[in-house]
């Protein structure tokens, strides 16, 4: 017989009369470990680095989330506005939905501006410095929110017939999958991806110029999502045939492609 992942039974945990879901103890404890680490890194580049990530995460990481939310919102308007779907579901974001490229864009330009109103009053390095330090804890995140999804049974792929495979209960199976009870853990396959892909970053990224760890980490991830996503059977968007991820991984990871080789020409 062959062995599968289970699906948790339980997808949030109760205290007397607080609830804490699963999805976003996850989230949360991402955002912890990456501030931590990108504390640690950005201090090593510079002398007044100190509660300088921090500082930059509380106008950040609020941003990000609602960037992620907007995303996921958009690109999957019919859960929340379509036949049968309740427009404020869409402010329930401990059920599931972050989008990371809306994360990132308006993640990163809160920091930005964050990072510009400190530099005013300290001496910093450039912002691009900030992005490198941080990019290996933004993966370690998005790897420990990943098992968010497993949480809440979704976001899987293909049926699979292997040891790895994910077993999904029947409620939660996607039209026309009935029949199937086990699945390939899309989610694990990208929490695998990102932690790989941050540990590279940390090894090798020293010997890289500024900017570069941060554009290598988008490149990166975008190579992993488009072979991830193209595994997944939620219902998505598409364009000639392809899921909308799937076409911005392309167009993101090509952008990132370039700017990482621009890059390489700079002096520092």
């Amino acid at each position: 017989m062959i062995r599968s992942i289970p699906s948790p039974t339980v997808s949030a945990l109760e205290f007397g009369p607080f609830t804490f879901h699963l999805y976003a103890l996850c989230i949360i404890t991402g955002i912890a470990i990456a501030i931590w680490l990108g504390d640690k890194r950005f201090r090593s580049v510079t002398d007044n680095g100190k509660s300088v990530v921090s500082d930059v995460a509380i106008l950040a990481v609020p941003f990000g989330i609602i960037g992620g939310r907007i995303y996921h919102v958009i690109t999957s308007p019919d859960a929340y506005f379509g036949n049968g779907g309740h427009p404020l579901d869409a402010f329930k974001i401990w059920e599931g939905g972050l989008g990371i490229w809306g994360a990132i864009s308006l993640g990163a330009l809160a920091a930005w501006f964050r990072y510009r109103q400190i530099a005013q009053k300290i001496e910093l390095p450039h912002f691009l410095l900030f992005l490198d330090a941080l990019a290996p804890g933004v993966l370690f995140a998005q790897a420990i929110g990943r098992f968010g999804n497993w949480f809440n049974v979704e976001l899987f792929g293909r049926p699979l017939k292997a040891p790895w495979a994910l077993e999904v209960p029947l409620q939660f199976r996607p039209s026309g999958y009935a029949a199937f009870e086990t699945f390939h853990p899309t989610f694990l396959y990208e929490s695998i991806w990102c932690a790989l892909l941050a540990f590279v970053l940390i090894k090798y990224g020293k010997g890289l110029k500024s900017g570069q760890v941060f554009s290598a980490y988008i490149l990166g991830y975008c190579i992993g999502r488009l072979g991830i996503e193209s595994l997944r059977i939620d219902t998505a968007h598409t364009i000639l045939g392809l899921r909308l991820n799937i076409w911005v991984s392309l167009l993101v990871g090509i952008a990132a492609g370039v700017t990482l080789l621009s890059q390489s020409k700079k002096a520092v």
